[in-house]
Protein backbone atom coordinates (compact mmCIF):
# COMPACT_ATOMS: atom_id res chain seq x y z
CA UNK A 1 0.00 0.00 0.00
CA UNK A 2 1.12 3.57 -0.96
CA UNK A 3 0.99 6.63 1.09
CA UNK A 4 -1.21 8.89 0.40
CA UNK A 5 0.31 12.52 -0.21
CA UNK A 6 -2.08 15.90 -0.75
CA UNK A 7 -1.25 17.82 -3.92
CA UNK A 8 -0.52 21.06 -2.85
CA UNK A 9 -3.48 22.40 -5.01
CA UNK A 10 -5.85 20.18 -2.70
CA UNK A 11 -4.68 21.21 0.82
CA UNK A 12 -8.08 22.79 2.35
CA UNK A 13 -6.67 25.20 5.08
CA UNK A 14 -8.95 26.15 7.63
CA UNK A 15 -9.43 29.25 10.23
CA UNK A 16 -9.24 28.43 13.52
CA UNK A 17 -9.92 31.07 16.74
CA UNK A 18 -8.25 30.70 20.25
CA UNK A 19 -8.89 32.97 23.26
CA UNK A 20 -5.80 32.58 25.62
CA UNK A 21 -7.18 34.38 28.25
CA UNK A 22 -5.96 32.77 31.40
CA UNK A 23 -4.23 29.62 29.38
CA UNK A 24 -1.07 28.59 30.45
CA UNK A 25 1.88 29.23 27.97
CA UNK A 26 2.98 25.93 27.21
CA UNK A 27 -0.03 23.69 26.96
CA UNK A 28 -1.52 26.31 24.56
CA UNK A 29 1.74 26.71 22.48
CA UNK A 30 1.44 22.86 21.87
CA UNK A 31 -1.77 23.03 20.98
CA UNK A 32 -0.95 26.18 18.42
CA UNK A 33 1.79 24.38 16.87
CA UNK A 34 -0.40 21.17 16.32
CA UNK A 35 -2.25 22.90 14.17
CA UNK A 36 -0.42 25.06 12.60
CA UNK A 37 1.80 21.72 10.99
CA UNK A 38 -1.38 19.82 10.27
CA UNK A 39 -1.23 17.13 13.05
CA UNK A 40 -4.36 17.01 13.87
CA UNK A 41 -5.62 15.83 9.95
CA UNK A 42 -5.28 12.72 8.73
CA UNK A 43 -3.12 13.65 5.41
CA UNK A 44 -0.26 15.06 7.96
CA UNK A 45 3.35 14.37 6.63
CA UNK A 46 6.44 15.59 7.93
CA UNK A 47 7.93 17.34 5.26
CA UNK A 48 5.01 19.28 3.70
CA UNK A 49 3.01 22.51 5.17
CA UNK A 50 -0.85 20.83 5.70
CA UNK A 51 -1.65 22.91 8.90
CA UNK A 52 -4.22 25.24 8.99
CA UNK A 53 -4.20 29.55 9.91
CA UNK A 54 -4.66 30.01 13.47
CA UNK A 55 -5.61 33.35 15.49
CA UNK A 56 -5.14 34.06 19.02
CA UNK A 57 -6.26 36.71 20.82
CA UNK A 58 -5.85 38.37 24.22
CA UNK A 59 -1.99 36.91 24.08
CA UNK A 60 -0.99 39.19 26.11
CA UNK A 61 -2.89 37.72 29.34
CA UNK A 62 -1.49 34.11 28.94
CA UNK A 63 -0.53 32.63 32.35
CA UNK A 64 2.58 31.30 33.35
CA UNK A 65 2.96 29.36 36.64
CA UNK A 66 5.15 29.14 39.42
CA UNK A 67 8.15 31.96 39.49
CA UNK A 68 8.12 32.09 36.27
CA UNK A 69 7.33 35.36 35.32
CA UNK A 70 10.73 36.09 37.11
CA UNK A 71 13.08 33.16 36.53
CA UNK A 72 12.55 32.54 33.01
CA UNK A 73 15.03 34.45 30.83
CA UNK A 74 15.03 35.45 27.37
CA UNK A 75 18.07 35.78 25.48
CA UNK A 76 19.38 37.54 22.68
CA UNK A 77 22.50 39.04 21.25
CA UNK A 78 23.09 42.12 19.00
CA UNK A 79 26.11 41.01 17.15
CA UNK A 80 28.88 43.12 19.41
CA UNK A 81 31.26 41.94 21.77
CA UNK A 82 29.60 41.80 25.64
CA UNK A 83 26.51 42.18 23.40
CA UNK A 84 24.71 39.41 25.20
CA UNK A 85 20.68 41.54 26.15
CA UNK A 86 18.33 39.47 28.57
CA UNK A 87 14.91 39.73 29.48
CA UNK A 88 12.94 38.13 31.80
CA UNK A 89 9.06 36.76 30.86
CA UNK A 90 7.42 39.86 32.74
CA UNK A 91 9.81 42.63 31.02
CA UNK A 92 9.04 40.65 27.85
CA UNK A 93 5.34 40.83 28.13
CA UNK A 94 5.58 44.64 28.46
CA UNK A 95 7.79 45.68 26.33
CA UNK A 96 6.07 43.34 23.29
CA UNK A 97 2.95 41.49 24.65
CA UNK A 98 2.83 38.91 21.88
CA UNK A 99 6.37 37.66 21.57
CA UNK A 100 5.97 35.49 24.53
CA UNK A 101 3.16 33.30 23.01
CA UNK A 102 5.20 33.68 19.23
CA UNK A 103 8.34 32.54 20.98
CA UNK A 104 6.98 28.90 22.28
CA UNK A 105 5.25 28.35 19.29
CA UNK A 106 8.28 28.49 17.36
CA UNK A 107 10.75 26.24 19.13
CA UNK A 108 7.69 23.13 18.60
CA UNK A 109 8.11 24.57 15.07
CA UNK A 110 10.53 22.80 12.74
CA UNK A 111 14.05 25.01 12.63
CA UNK A 112 14.06 25.20 9.00
CA UNK A 113 11.71 27.06 5.65
CA UNK A 114 8.52 24.78 6.44
CA UNK A 115 8.90 25.88 10.21
CA UNK A 116 8.95 29.26 9.02
CA UNK A 117 6.43 28.95 6.57
CA UNK A 118 4.19 27.56 9.04
CA UNK A 119 4.86 30.06 11.20
CA UNK A 120 3.29 32.98 9.10
CA UNK A 121 0.03 31.25 9.07
CA UNK A 122 -0.58 32.14 13.39
CA UNK A 123 -1.89 35.26 13.87
CA UNK A 124 -1.25 36.73 17.49
CA UNK A 125 -3.07 39.82 18.96
CA UNK A 126 -3.24 41.67 22.12
CA UNK A 127 -7.11 42.35 22.16
CA UNK A 128 -10.46 40.99 21.79
CA UNK A 129 -10.82 41.98 18.53
CA UNK A 130 -8.83 40.83 15.23
CA UNK A 131 -9.31 41.86 10.98
CA UNK A 132 -10.23 37.93 10.37
CA UNK A 133 -13.64 38.08 10.61
CA UNK A 134 -14.19 37.57 6.91
CA UNK A 135 -12.49 34.00 7.25
CA UNK A 136 -15.32 33.36 9.66
CA UNK A 137 -12.29 31.13 11.98
CA UNK A 138 -13.93 28.16 14.10
CA UNK A 139 -13.53 27.98 17.65
CA UNK A 140 -10.77 26.10 18.57
CA UNK A 141 -11.20 24.14 22.05
CA UNK A 142 -7.92 24.47 24.03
Amino acid sequence: MKTYLTPVNEIERQWHHVNAEGKVLGRLAVEIADCLRGKNKPTFSTFMDNGDFVVVTNADKIRLTGKKWDDKIYYRHTGYIGGLKELSAKELIKKHPTDLLMKAVRGMLPKNKLGRQQLKKLKLYTGNDHPHAAQMPAELDI
